[in-house]
């Protein structure tokens, strides 16, 4: 059985990881389509500053994030004194450490998907009078769902075992900010507490290899549904 602490720790992870896919998601749609659908300059910029946590170290990212997100950062100064809104040091902010590192994963993801569609069907809806708009929710996403769905549990795992960006940006705060990998240091540093870490450790595979079994049976079933259709 799982103890308080450790119980307190997968909630907050499994929390936390959703939250983060819910910001993904749009964001990531939104900036995949700019990239695959899009040309101005600067493109290949914004392709590198999305793709950028995956080869910068996770405490590095967790250190900008801190100082644009803190409350005396830029961005973070304002939204507190504006809203109210603070980021740094508990959950939200490690659902946006989350967010930042997994980002690169989710856009990879449907823009391969968004590269595959075959335009002609776009262009034969337009000239049947389709708005933009229309075409996009009734074309062209339907048909990057597969790759929606790799992203979303790719990032899923992702933020599940984030760990350098988070603890750099919100610390190790029980209860708070201390997600999965974050009690297993905290167990792995303390002196007889290696069944703890164990626990921990099995029901983050668990959890991740679930998050992939599903998305690789997801990807399957849509791909046959559409090509169906």
């Amino acid at each position: 059985m799982l103890s308080e602490y450790e119980y307190q720790a997968v909630m907050l992870s499994l929390k936390v990881s959703f939250y983060a896919i819910l910001w993904l998601i749009p964001l990531g749609i939104g900036i995949a389509w700019l990239l695959a659908r899009k040309q101005f300059v600067g493109k290949s910029l914004v392709d590198s500053i999305v793709h950028l946590p995956l080869v910068l170290p996770p405490v590095v990212v967790g250190y900008l994030l801190l100082i644009m997100m803190g409350r005396q950062g830029v961005v973070g100064g304002w939204l507190y004194q504006t809203f109210g809104l603070s980021f740094a040091f508990n959950w939200k902010g490690a659902a946006l450490a989350c967010v930042v590192v997994a980002l690169p994963l989710m856009v990879r993801s449907v823009r391969l998907s968004l590269e595959n569609v075959d335009t002609k069907l776009e262009q034969a809806a337009s000239t049947l009078g389709a708005s933009p708009l229309r075409i996009f929710f009734t074309i062209t996403l339907p048909l990057t769902i597969p790759g929606i769905i790799t992203g979303v549990m790719l990032s899923f795992a992702r933020s599940l075992g984030e760990f350098g960006a988070t603890i750099s940006f919100v610390s190790n705060i029980p209860g708070e900010t201390q997600t999965i990998p974050l009690a297993m240091y905290t167990f792995i540093e303390t002196p007889g507490a290696e069944n703890e870490a164990m626990r921990l450790c099995i029901i983050s595979i668990v959890i991740a290899l679930a998050s992939l079994l599903a998305s690789e049976w997801l990807t399957r079933r849509c791909s046959k549904r559409l090509g169906a259709k």
